[in-house]
């Protein structure tokens, strides 16, 4: 039997799944680091840690099944978006890579709004000019690292870097390329207009492949240190999210996506690109040849149920907490919580955006917070799925979810409320990791296409919107309130 490996390097670890031939798991392996945060609002990491990251994964995923190298027949890939790698004319690594929850880069931002035109640049390239995104931080290591950008031979995003360091390839795939605001997403090619602003030509571009072609094989050396055959075929795989759909079955528009981990995700591909007019919800190629995908992204979702206990109940595992929420009515009792640890993407492009309890009486108690949060973060996700619908792309009845705070059915029933949608959990491990697997087996024959792959995915448990549904979608509508008297305090309280 021919097995499949992929790989997903996240921001916090590397991880690798071994599947075999008929899409089960197998084994998984993981490498955990961290990340640097220099200032303020900056995120840094150094391209060597996923390398490391994927050698140990890779490793300890072939021990644990006990499966010898030569037996993978391809690898795939995926990682955290947008990340800034930047190459020099050797191929070493010029400065550690700035990430996508990196805030530094608001002006650059709105310098691309200036010179390409708020409407413009969303026709160009499907989005607005956000902080994650790579060309901004292009301009930003331009304007006050001159030095370092005039070394550029090749750029890259952080799974690539993997790709670079197995295959000796300069490549990356459409959907993780769609992120950078450097794309003409419609027509899945570089923009010369948005590379000529940031300052590249095509030759420091990476090659853009469908997720699911060949872009080079295992290097001899590569070879050495994963334990992998020298020539085993590397796909090019997807972005986090598009290679999540793949691994949860959302391939076409009858399923959406929705994750929900640190960020939080609202998923619906399509087959054809559909912009939001303002850019508020990502318009990116999927992992999936011919189809696209409209994406709402939340920055602190799963995050912020984290950082709610880690700050007033760190003693106290997660289950109880969300098991004291459930003893509190659906609003709370009054009490909302804005989401907004760490700005915002989607709906409001606002790196300055900040989180809140509103509402607040000496009635609330730890489980009437803890129920705003779980709530506020639905209302979240509730939002980009409502930018979505006004866009005009049709929204599946039922979204495949995956992410850790899926594990809660509480959670799960306030969320399928606020999107008046049904949740389905799904057997999936590692889903980024798992998709990339699939696309590879596709690269090189094992299913003949992206549907005939996600057939191997299986849903566990449906949540459809329930008894408390009209009570959640009250609490929301004054949600959506909160957010306009509040925005012009937000500069001031950074």
């Amino acid at each position: 039997m021919s097995y499949l490996i992929g790989i997903d390097a996240s921001t916090t670890a590397t991880k690798a799944i071994l599947v075999d031939g008929t899409g089960d798991p197998i084994a998984t392996g993981t490498r955990e680091y961290g990340y640097e945060t220099p200032r303020p609002g900056w995120a840094e990491q150094h391209p060597g840690q996923w390398w490391e990251g994927a050698v140990g994964a890779i490793a300890d995923a072939l021990s644990k099944a006990e499966i010898d190298g030569s037996e993978v027949a391809a690898v795939g890939l995926s990682g955290q978006m947008h990340g800034l790698v930047m190459l020099d004319a050797a191929g070493d690594v010029i400065r550690p890579a700035i990430l996508w929850n990196d805030q530094r880069t608001a002006d650059q931002c709105d310098r691309i709004r200036r010179e390409i035109g708020p409407e413009q640049l969303v026709s160009l390239t499907g989005n607005d000019a956000m902080t994650g995104f790579t060309a901004p931080k292009l301009l930003w290591v331009r304007e006050n690292e001159p030095e370092e950008f005039d070394r550029i031979a090749s750029i890259m995003l952080p799974k690539d870097y993997v790709r670079f360091m197995l295959t000796s390839a300069v490549a990356t795939d459409m959907a993780d390329g769609s992120g950078t605001l450097l794309m003409d997403v419609a027509n899945r090619r570089w923009s010369g207009e948005m590379m000529d602003l940031v300052g590249l030509s095509p030759g420091q571009m990476p090659e853009l492949f469908e997720g699911q072609s060949v872009t080079g094989t295992v290097g001899t050396e590569a070879a050495r240190l994963t334990g992998l055959a020298p020539g085993t075929p590397v796909v090019a795989g997807g972005g986090d999210q598009a290679a999540n759909a793949v691994g949860v079955g959302a391939v076409d528009s009858s399923t959406g996506a929705l994750s929900l981990g640190t960020s939080g995700v609202v998923f619906v591909a399509s087959d054809r690109p559909v912009v939001e007019p303002k850019g508020r919800v990502h318009a990116f190629c999927h992992a999936v040849p011919g189809k696209w995908h409209a994406m709402g992204v939340m920055l602190s979702a799963a995050g912020s149920l984290r950082w709610f206990r880690e700050a007033l109940a760190p003693d106290v595992p997660f289950d109880e907490l969300v098991s004291e929420a459930s003893s509190v009515g659906p609003g709370a009792d009054g009490l909302r919580f804005l989401p907004y640890l760490t700005g915002e993407r989607t709906p409001h492009s606002n790196p300055h955006a900040k989180g809140a309890f509103i509402g607040l009486t000496i009635r609330h108690s730890r489980a009437h917070m803890t129920r705003a949060v779980l709530e506020g973060v639905a209302f979240g996700l509730a939002d980009g799925a409502s930018l979505m619908r006004d866009a005009g792309i049709i929204m599946p009845a039922v979204f495949n979810s995956s992410g850790g705070g899926t594990r809660s059915k509480l959670w799960r029933q306030i969320i399928s409320d606020a999107l008046d949608a049904k949740l389905a959990t799904v057997k999936t491990v590692e889903g980024a990791a798992f998709g990339a697997a699939l696309l590879a087996g596709i690269g090189v024959g094992i299913w003949p296409d992206v549907t005939e792959a996600a057939r191997v995915v299986t849903k566990m448990e449906t949540t459809e919107p329930g008894a408390d549904a009209e009570a959640h979608l009250a609490a929301y509508a004054s949600f959506r309130d909160l957010y306009q008297p509040l925005e012009p305090l937000f500069p001031d309280l950074g």
